[in-house]
């Protein structure tokens, strides 16, 4: 898995000028899904989200994880963040796993965040989507499950 991370003042996601979710302070995910994850690709993603020190503390230090400040996350699928570009000028999606495997994977990532007490609001997988956010810092981080 290949997730984005952006800690955001706010951010939305609308299909057809209709906003299907949306946050205020927290992070937003685009989370790429490939042939190999596992549930414990989940698992691990899941865990670094939710303990990853990001936010500034009182100090202005990036000190606080995403529920120390009562964040919310906005997660959206991003099958392109597995686009192959090493030959000619049309990227290859081959790496992204089909939705057959996407989707449950997709849903499983979004549970263990639910799980935690986490308030996640998404957007339709394999939808045509226009995100909206006003990135915090900046901040965006990347994180693979396979550079663990």
């Amino acid at each position: 898995m290949k997730a984005v991370i952006q800690r955001v003042r706010q951010a939305s996601v609308s299909i057809d000028d209709i906003v299907v979710g949306e946050i205020k302070q927290g992070l937003m995910v685009l989370l790429g899904i490939t042939h190999e994850d596992t549930q414990e690709d989940v698992a691990y993603l899941v865990r670094k989200l939710t303990q990853l020190r990001i936010f500034e503390d009182e100090e202005g230090k990036m000190n606080r994880s995403i529920s120390a400040i009562d964040g919310a996350i906005l997660s959206i699928s991003q099958f392109t963040l597995y686009a192959d570009t090493k030959k000619g000028n049309r990227p290859s999606f081959i790496k992204a796993a089909p939705p057959a495997i996407a989707v449950p994977m997709y849903e499983a990532f979004n549970q263990g965040l639910r799980a935690t007490g986490i308030t996640v609001a998404t957007g339709r997988f394999g939808a045509d989507m226009q995100v909206s956010l006003i990135n915090d810092g900046p901040v965006t981080i990347i994180i693979d499950t396979k550079d663990r």
